[in-house]
């Protein structure tokens, strides 16, 4: 699992990301039940080139976000998801927390009015 980063080092990276012209999307946990690997709150940012910093959880579920992050850069919409970690006969190695996250995936840009 990747660590957790202060609030004001995500916030700076978010800045600095913005300052060169860079879009990026910000995950943030707004709602758990059941068995999670992070609660609400969490926050993880996925860049424009792919990078990472933050967590919403690790494994499998992290992966999924940082693939629906890719789709939001994409498309150029903000949204909120809810990922599911149950275990899945057909992958072995997924996600067997349980639980259910909603996690709002927020585009953000320097490009566009905010």
């Amino acid at each position: 699992m990747r660590a957790t980063v202060s609030p004001q080092h995500l916030y700076e990276s978010i800045s600095e990301a913005l300052r060169r012209g860079e879009r990026l999307v910000v995950a943030t946990v707004v709602e758990t039940r059941g068995s999670t690997p992070q609660r609400s709150g969490a926050k993880l940012i996925v860049f424009e080139d792919g990078r990472m910093l933050g967590t919403v959880g690790g494994g499998c579920v992290e992966a999924e976000v940082w693939a629906q992050a890719r789709e939001v850069l994409r498309r150029g919409q903000s949204g909120l998801f809810t990922f599911h970690l149950t275990d899945d006969p057909e992958k072995p190695d997924g996600d067997v927390c349980g639980g259910t996250m909603k996690i709002f995936l927020d585009l953000w840009s320097s490009r566009s009015s905010r």
